[in-house]
């Protein structure tokens, strides 16, 4: 796709390739792990049920660093920090493919999440400040085209790294890319920063990253970490009172991380909790389908990876409809009536055996791909459609926390779903027919709780809609990640 178009001009091309590759090389690490996790768990020794922290890590790390990327961006300048956020990504990923043991592995995934949560940010921040805003919603529409195209590429390629070569590679090709990234930061990225970036908010942020990390652990140690009850109860209090901390502390800070202010704005309010409700169940499933395929139905991993191209096409495909449905139906109806589609969508799944033909299986895996498009386009929009002026940035890195933190939280509670059902139904000496009784009873609990969150929809007003020009402008200044 040439950049050297007449709505965004030809001197910025080099930029915003360097970013969108940048976005690529993260969203295409979101989603290339999971069709490898059962691989990875054989070679490490481990239950491939048990392999949800290596995802968990990953997201959970972007979204304890986006809060301060814009600060960092500002203090140190876009540049140097893109050139470092690439540097360590690719040495992250090295790490990772070094790794001879779970641990060692999701230290590896946190290293790369450190450097993958600037790459959006600081890129995002160095478009802003080298293409006239008159053209930043274009700029903006071409760096996120691989937000599609990572998602859409990484279960297939994941399954086929790991089939004719090993899981390993699905680490070290991001070493040439990060190479040839770093060398062209130097050259093509402008080394712009804040004249005076003011003090960071140290301590709101110790807050707010404790309370994530608290929850999510609680999340996952129900599962993996085999952590005991009351240290469970315990982390969760205590992640829950940090939040509520941090929120005390920007009530009464006159520069917080998010401004309290933010929340004054209706869609703003229920667009962020229903996107942290509605995405712990959605969230979940490209982590179980791959599970389910490899686990329960002896797919390989590239047949697994190839099974969910429908979903990734279909969502594409969702995309310039998603504007139009908006615009004709508005905000809460759509998003009352799409929540229930997933959830049901999801619901199906524990229809899916052996004997199921494979073409009903493509048209209920491109299902999902269609409604859990238009539910991430709708969701993002609501949310920042009223945002404007200095909020319009911290509203939308806002949005990239909560997402972030969704689906690692959506990965841990179905990790721990899982893990509590196939203890039901036999354990580690579970026939295959249990286990898939496991997965099935595991996807009517996320698509359950899917549907639950369609009630924080129904407080939006009623009046809410939008012109499809104002939907397609807003979607294309957020970055989802799915």
């Amino acid at each position: 796709m040439p950049i050297q178009s007449r709505s965004v001009s030809s001197s910025a091309s080099p930029l915003l390739w360097l970013v969108a590759a940048g976005f690529f090389m993260q969203t295409l690490d979101t989603t290339i792990v999971n069709t490898a996790l059962p691989a990875m768990a054989r070679s490490l020794g481990e239950s491939p049920l048990r392999m949800q922290s290596v995802v968990v890590a990953y997201s959970l790390t972007m979204a304890m660093l986006i809060p301060a990327s814009g600060w960092i961006s500002d203090r140190f300048g876009t540049r140097r920090v893109f050139f470092s956020a690439i540097l360590v990504f690719a040495l992250g990923s090295l790490f990772c493919a070094l790794s001879r043991n779970l641990g060692e592995l999701v230290a590896a995934r946190i290293l790369q999440g450190l450097g993958g949560a600037l790459l959006l940010p600081v890129g995002r921040a160095a478009v802003l400040r080298g293409v006239p805003r008159s053209q930043f919603l274009q700029a903006m529409s071409f760096v996120a085209i691989p937000g599609l195209i990572g998602p859409l590429l990484g279960p297939t390629l994941g399954g086929w790294l790991v089939q004719y070569t090993s899981w390993h590679w699905i680490f070290l090709i991001n070493l040439p890319v990060g190479a040839v990234g770093c060398l062209a930061t130097l050259v093509y990225m402008p080394d712009g920063r804040a004249s005076n970036p003011g003090r960071f908010d140290l301590v709101g942020y110790g807050w707010l990253a404790f309370g994530m990390v608290a929850v999510s652990l609680a999340l996952d140690g129900l599962a993996e970490l085999g952590l005991p009850q009351a240290m469970v109860v315990l982390l969760l209090v205590f992640g829950l009172a940090s939040l509520a901390a941090y929120w005390l502390h920007a009530l009464r800070r006159p520069d917080p991380l998010f401004s309290p202010a933010l929340f004054s704005v209706q869609s703003l309010r229920v667009g962020l909790i229903g996107n942290l409700f509605a995405r712990i169940g959605s969230s979940s499933m490209p982590f179980m389908v791959p599970l389910l395929l490899q686990v329960a139905l002896d797919y390989s991993p590239l047949h697994a990876g190839m099974m969910l191209l429908p979903a990734a096409l279909a969502g594409m495909g969702m995309k310039p409809i998603a504007s139009r449905l908006i615009a004709h139906l508005g905000y809460r109806r759509v998003l009352l009536g799409n929540t229930l589609a997933v959830g049901l969508t999801m619901l199906s799944y524990a229809l899916i055996g052996a004997d199921q033909p494979l073409w009903m299986r493509i048209v209920q895996f491109a299902i999902f791909g269609a409604v859990n498009s238009l539910q991430f386009t709708a969701m993002n929009t609501v949310t920042l459609k009223d945002m404007s002026g200095p909020l319009a940035s911290s509203g939308s890195s806002l949005l990239s926390m909560v997402q972030m933190l969704a689906m690692g939280m959506g990965v841990a509670c179905a990790g721990a779903v899982l893990a509590g059902f196939t203890s039901y139904f036999g354990g580690d000496a579970a026939s295959p027919e249990e286990r898939l009784r496991a997965f099935h009873a595991t996807f009517v609990t996320m698509g359950l709780i899917t549907m639950a969150s369609s009630w924080i929809f129904w407080q939006l007003e009623p009046e809410t809609v939008a012109t499809s020009e104002e939907v397609k402008a807003v979607d294309a200044d957020t970055v989802d990640h799915a």
